[in-house]
């Protein structure tokens, strides 16, 4: 999207407010409560969760890697939306003809 007038033309940025940065950390989310959960069961020796069979996974090492794993993903899902949250990297961009000035605000 930009704005076009005489002798100015200002460039609009999207930044992470994306689609595909949305589905992406909605994904992770999900993977990594499944994994976290999975953890946890295997900890508790009951199956939480009924379409994975914890009772099968060992707590160690089986499960201290998963609930791992899902604590990993729950921090970088938490990354993700915070960027989302935040819009990092949106702004724009404005070219000035008559001054000859460039000015990038991100």
């Amino acid at each position: 999207m930009s704005w076009r007038s005489e002798g100015i033309w200002i460039e609009l940025i999207v930044g992470s407010r994306k689609i595909s940065n949305f589905c992406w950390a909605f994904i992770l989310f999900l993977g990594s409560l499944g994994f976290w959960g999975v953890g946890f069961s295997s900890y508790l020796g009951r199956n939480l969760i009924s379409l994975f069979p914890s009772q099968q996974i060992l707590f160690f090492p089986q499960g201290i890697v998963m609930s791992f794993y899902g604590i990993a993903g729950l921090f970088f899902s938490s990354y993700l939306w915070c960027t989302i949250f935040w819009n990092v990297g949106s702004g724009y961009d404005r070219f000035d003809r008559k001054e000859g000035i460039v000015q990038i605000f991100h």
